[in-house]
């Protein structure tokens, strides 16, 4: 942590806590007791901070916290559209994270921004009231493991993981070369290099039960390998295609699918009767049926025929429900 982010943080936690023991201090911020004393007398003699010691509360505070915002940090120096566009992405991606993941961790980002926005007229409090991002399906994740896997990602050290698949119902301990962390579809997956398998996997983040940092440096995989492993998949399944899908779409329906994007590599054309047609490779189809499913009678499956026919048995089954 550099200086003027230490500065910053201190300033964040009395803030936000009102009156902030020196221990915590200490232990948070993970420097010694002299570190801190020079930190508080920067911020007491340059900064004209007002930090005082509450004897009675047992901890630091603000003498005025009326004048907090008038403390001018250093090092910050952004104009009132840039300090905006900050707000906005620090509000969507807080709203995105559903599974409350990052949130604790870009919260000093939040006091920072609303601090140089001051008493503008275009407010932070005012724009995020304005944004609504609505995430549907997003699962609860553990914070504590998130924090040892952005550990891992950052000083590239292997995790050993205890993990549930949802979709074999099995637990396994497994050792792992993590790669990088991708939010898809409201949650959030990690893909790694797995030494049990010898391979590249994707990891669901609610999947893993505990995460231990090991001091083990993590296997490296060049970036084009893992996108040349990804990208020809379909959804989160991770492996080299060995499929290839043929969609057709009504005309009503066409109107919105012919807009999206469901693979890296696909290939779409509109007919004479206005039909669109959706081509892409794929290697597992789970999560394949149930975006063709949701389409109804709007889509029909052209190739392969192994697709064609699980589609047709989970109509089926669907139907029998109501019979």
């Amino acid at each position: 942590m550099s200086d003027l982010e230490r500065l910053h943080r201190i300033k964040y936690m009395i803030q936000q806590r009102k009156c902030v023991p020196r221990d915590d201090f200490l232990d948070e911020l993970e420097i010694s007791p002299a570190t801190f004393k020079r930190d508080l007398e920067y911020l007491r003699s340059r900064l004209k901070a007002s930090i005082v010691y509450d004897r009675f509360m047992g901890g630091y505070k603000f003498e005025n916290p009326d004048h907090v915002d008038k403390i001018e940090m250093p090092g910050l120096w952004f104009s009132e559209k840039e300090a905006t566009a900050l707000v906005l992405m620090q509000h969507l991606l807080s709203s995105l994270d559903q599974g409350g993941l990052i949130g604790p961790h870009i919260e000093p980002l939040t006091s920072i921004i609303d601090g140089i926005l001051g008493q503008s007229e275009t407010s932070a409090k005012e724009l995020r009231k304005r944004i609504k991002v609505i995430g549907l399906g997003s699962r609860k994740n553990s914070i504590e493991n998130f924090s040892e896997i952005g550990a891992a990602l950052l000083k590239r050290n292997r995790l050993e993981i205890d993990y549930y698949s949802k979709g074999k119902g099995e637990d396994t301990k497994r050792e792992i070369s993590p790669q990088r962390l991708i939010y898809y579809r409201e949650n959030w997956y990690l893909d790694a290099y797995c030494h049990m398998r010898n391979d590249l996997r994707s990891f669901a983040i609610d999947g893993i039960r505990s995460a231990v940092l090991t001091n083990k440096k993590a296997q490296e995989v060049a970036e084009k390998d893992c996108h040349e492993h990804f990208a020809e998949s379909y959804g989160i399944f991770s492996g080299k295609a060995t499929q290839r899908a043929k969609l057709r779409f009504t005309p009503e329906h066409a109107r919105w699918v012919a807009g999206e994007h469901w693979h890296g590599q696909q290939v779409g054309s509109f007919d004479k009767e206005g039909y669109y047609n959706l081509e892409f490779d794929f290697n597992q189809d789970p999560e394949l049926i149930m975006d063709i499913l949701k389409h109804g009678s709007g889509v029909e499956v052209i190739a392969p025929a192994s697709l064609k026919n699980k589609v047709k048995a989970e109509l089926e089954k669907a139907i029998a429900n109501y019979s």
